[in-house]
Formats: C-alpha cells, structure tokens, sequence
C-alpha cells in the first residue's frame, strides 16, 4: 500500500514522494487520485516541477493504461485529458511569460502523448463479459431500482437505460432522480431550480442537469488522504499510522482532493 510521507514543503514534493502509481491501483483510491490530476490540470501546472511534471504525466499515463486494461472509467478519463490538453494549449501560448517550467518542445510532446491517449480511449471496444449468472434485467425491478440508486453520476444513470432498454423506464423514475438531485444538492439550491412539469410535477431529471451546471457535485471517495497535524505526516485512512499523540484521532483530518491542494497554497 501507499507509505505515508513527510518533510515536504510544495505541491511538486508531495505529488513526487506519495506513491499515486501504487495508489491508482487501488479501486478504492483510483477516483482520488484522478480528481487530484483533475484539480492540478485545472489551476497547478505552473507550480509543478520538472521532476513533478515527469512524474504527474507518468501517472497519468498509468491511468490511462489501468482503463484501456480494465475497460472502466472511459467517460472521466477522457474528460481529464480534454481538460489537461485544454489548460495546456492556454499555457504553453504564454511560454514566453515563464508560465510552465521546462523547454516548450517537451509540453508539445506531452500534449502529443496527450492526443494520442484521447484516440486510444475513442477507439476502445468494450468486450462483454462471459455470462457467469443472473444479469442485471433479470433481476426483480425493486432490486434493479436498488442498484441503481448507487450510481451517484446521473449521466450514468442516463447511459444505463440507452444501452439497456429494459431499464429504460428505471432510469426514468421520478424518486430516483429525486434521491439523486438531493443526494448532491441542499434543500435551498433545489428550490432555487425548480422546474415543473405541464401537469404540475416537478421536473427532478431536468432539475438534476441543470443544478449541476450551478453547483458541483457532492465528492465521496471509498478511501482518502488524512493528515496528522500531531506528526505533520500524511498518510491514507487504511493504513495503520503510529501516531505517538495521546489522543491519535483528534489529530487526524480527513483531506478532500481540494483539500490536499490547499495544503501548499501559501
């Protein structure tokens, strides 16, 4: 598993000295650490390294490799590379102002790199699976509603009943998409939203995309970073830290993507 690691001072350092290659193996810890790539292409490049930079485009590629080898997550990695190649072209462009570290002919390479993941993941051909039990349209409806409910992504939810017409009813009910909308939203900005239907029903479906090009979306990771501020060490919730506190747990914060980002924004 990831060691836990101390005695740095930037985000360059950290990303360095925290194993995220071992970690994106990990189901548990791969959707953080591609929300930490997400938040670094979005705002951190400038701040990286040279060293970091290798190293952030190193596990980037093992992402992509993890995905093209598993055959999930597509649809987010390809969002992460769009908006890496996005916030790049926008870089590199001001070179000249000493906006990234590093020789501009290394960034077309990696943007390069860059398309040519993009194209591997467009071109990716999902295998079915060998039929080992029940699937999934076998199931009693309340059961296929339960699943369901556990997708947290509507457009998930969206792309289920396209490719599976048998549940495309499920994918439509009202009390699903109420659940979701309030799973991510608080009571005011639902009420902020509001859409009805002609026979006067709120619109939940509709309500869900709109609140979700206003608001983000709420975050949850299976496993997270935490930091002792006792011994100043970071380190992932199930792991085992000897903390020598008296009371080890109330010096133990769990770190959200952002949050580990604000840790070096001085």
């Amino acid at each position: 598993s990831t060691k836990e690691r101390h005695g740095y001072c930037t985000l360059g350092e950290a990303f360095n000295r925290l194993d995220f290659c071992s970690a994106i193996k990990d189901t548990r810890r791969f959707n953080y650490v591609v929300r930490l790539l997400e938040l670094i292409a979005k705002s951190q490049l400038p701040s990286l390294s040279g060293v970091a930079q290798k190293n952030y485009m190193n596990i980037l590629e093992r992402v992509v490799q993890k995905v093209l080898d598993d055959q999930q997550n597509v649809r987010p990695i390809k969002e992460l590379l769009q908006m890496l190649y996005v916030s790049l072209c926008g870089l590199v462009q001001d070179m000249g102002k000493s906006v990234l570290v590093g020789n501009i002919n290394i960034w077309v390479h990696r943007m390069e790199n860059i398309l040519q993941w993009q194209q591997q993941l467009d071109s990716i051909q999902i295998n079915r699976p060998t039929s080992t039990g029940m699937a999934l349209t076998e199931l009693p409806a309340s059961l296929q509603l339960n699943i369901m409910q556990r997708l947290s992504d509507g457009r998930d939810l969206v792309s289920l009943g396209q490719v599976c017409p048998e549940l495309g009813s499920l994918a439509e009910d009202r009390l699903l998409w109420k659940k979701l909308c309030q799973y991510h939203f608080t009571d005011r900005q639902i009420c902020k939203r509001l859409m009805l239907s002609d026979k006067g029903h709120l619109e939940w479906k509709k309500m869900y995309f709109k609140l979700s090009r206003c608001y983000p979306l709420r975050e949850q990771y299976s496993d997270t970073l935490h930091l002792c501020t006792h011994c100043h060490i970071l380190f992932w919730k199930d792991t085992n830290h000897p903390c020598t506190a008296n009371n080890p747990e109330s010096c133990t914060t769990a770190l959200s993507p952002q949050d580990f980002i604000n840790l070096f924004n001085f």
